[in-house]
């Protein structure tokens, strides 16, 4: 039996390794040409220290002076010692660049392209190579655009493993992307994409959760409530999901699919519009309530444009509350993340 370690870099790119029984995190790193940061090799130097977020492991022979009993307890670990004993999340303490890694470069066919709204466009990839194009949710990966040399970031909005890698695109006016996909894409057309990236991902939940997006930074949320909903969780996750009109709530039905296969999932929908003929009107931070707060102890994870992003910080200032977690990814027009 062999355990899928992700391995999180500085710099935002995660690689998938396959770790064998009994084999540590870090010979299976270098198996697969992943170069981490590694000297001793026996418990003593502390170069390879990282941090894992999640999963089970035993720890071999080390040093208090690699790996201090209060930095074990907290989740550290030494690469060179860690044995995995179920899939794990390992954050390294390097960039990417400087452990040798590879690009990773898929390609893949576009399957579906569906205009859900004047604002919005849901896009599924098939790839060719599913099974080794692993992802956390939250993650985004870079398309080629078709017929130029520029990419955009698109995070998904699937869990990892399904059949379909979907997203939910932004339509922008005059966008390189979007323009593609209004006027030329068709199923089958060949697609490319890079990843995955990004430090914006689930991680193991051990408190309540409050979600918070903003228009397509919806996606994200969509592939970890799927992650949560085939995991299972025994905390509570809250999404509050803000739009600028009507027309730009998508997926709401998905969202009630979820409220339905998750016990302890709800969520708030809201229209910033003040001529809207929705019932919720005004801005996330309006729908935030003390109990989503838990007195701070919580994680907090959202994903909108810049201002969003601002308006929660301050929110969060003028209420004295610090979350225990406070996870956020910020989106451009041009869909990079």
């Amino acid at each position: 039996m062999t355990y899928k370690i992700a391995l999180t870099f500085e710099d935002g790119v995660t690689r998938f390794i396959d770790c064998g029984p009994g084999e540590v995190v870090a010979d299976a790193a270098y198996r697969l040409g992943v170069n981490i940061p590694l000297d001793c090799r026996d418990g003593v130097c502390g170069t390879c220290k990282a941090h894992c977020e999640s999963g089970r492991y035993s720890m071999g022979d080390y040093i208090d002076e690699a790996l201090s009993a209060e930095e074990a307890a907290a989740g550290d670990v030494l690469a060179c010692q860690m044995r995995p004993e179920s899939d794990c999340v390992v954050r390294i303490n390097a960039a990417s660049t400087a452990c040798k890694v590879r690009d990773g470069d898929c390609a893949g066919e576009i399957v579906k392209v569906e205009k859900l709204s004047d604002t919005t466009i849901a896009v599924g990839f098939r790839l060719a190579d599913t099974a080794s194009f692993g992802f956390l949710p939250g993650q985004y990966v870079k398309v080629a655009v078709p017929g130029s040399d520029q990419s955009r970031a698109y995070s998904f909005s699937s869990p990892s493993g399904a059949a379909e890698a979907s997203f939910l695109i932004r339509d922008v006016p005059n966008g390189l992307m979007s323009a593609y996909l209004r006027e030329v894409a068709r199923p089958g057309d060949e697609i490319r994409v890079k990843g995955p990236l990004g430090s914006f991902y689930l991680r193991d939940i051990k408190r309540p959760v409050l979600m918070l997006a903003g228009g397509t930074g919806l996606a994200p949320f969509l592939a970890m409530l799927g992650t949560i909903a085939g995991a299972g969780s025994d905390h509570p996750a809250h999404l509050i999901y803000g739009v600028t009109r009507d027309a730009d709530l998508v997926m709401v039905e998905a969202l009630e699919e979820y409220a339905r296969r998750i016990p302890n999932f709800s969520f708030d929908l809201c229209v910033a519009d003040a001529a809207s003929a929705y019932p919720q009107k005004g801005y996330v931070t309006t729908y935030i309530a003390d109990k989503h707060l838990n007195e701070g102890d919580v994680d907090i994870y959202l994903c909108g444009p810049p201002p969003m992003v601002e308006a929660v910080r301050g929110y969060l200032r003028d209420q004295a509350v610090t979350p225990a977690n406070f996870y956020f990814e910020r989106f451009a027009p041009s869909g990079e993340a």
